[in-house]
């Protein structure tokens, strides 16, 4: 499989974060394009962000957690990665608190 997936997991409750907006934009000489966008299912997964395979290069993933966690700290959450195959899967997990978040590449 390849491709570009994230997760968002509310480790203040200990459980997958449904319903959290996201924006996948790739990098081009004038800023930042969108390419994709989706919302995260019951288990806090986002798998339709892309219909295939991404080109290498500079992607942000921007999450809305203002829409998700009403009285957190961050109103969202954006994380820039580089893609160097379109042969790989890209898979970029969220860890997310009210007043804090990790991120990291994922499988």
């Amino acid at each position: 499989m390849t491709g570009i997936t994230t997760h968002v997991l509310d480790t203040s409750r200990g459980r997958p974060a449904a319903g959290v907006p996201v924006v996948l934009e790739r990098a081009i000489s004038a800023g930042w394009e969108r390419v994709g966008r989706d919302t995260t299912d019951a288990d806090g997964r986002a798998s339709g962000l892309l219909a295939s395979p991404p080109e290498p290069g500079r992607y942000r993933l921007t999450f809305d957690t203002g829409s998700y966690l009403a009285a957190g700290f961050y109103p969202e959450v954006s994380v820039t990665f580089e893609v160097s195959s379109d042969e790989e899967h890209y898979h970029v997990p969220l860890l997310l608190s009210p007043f804090g978040y990790s991120t990291y590449r994922g499988s």
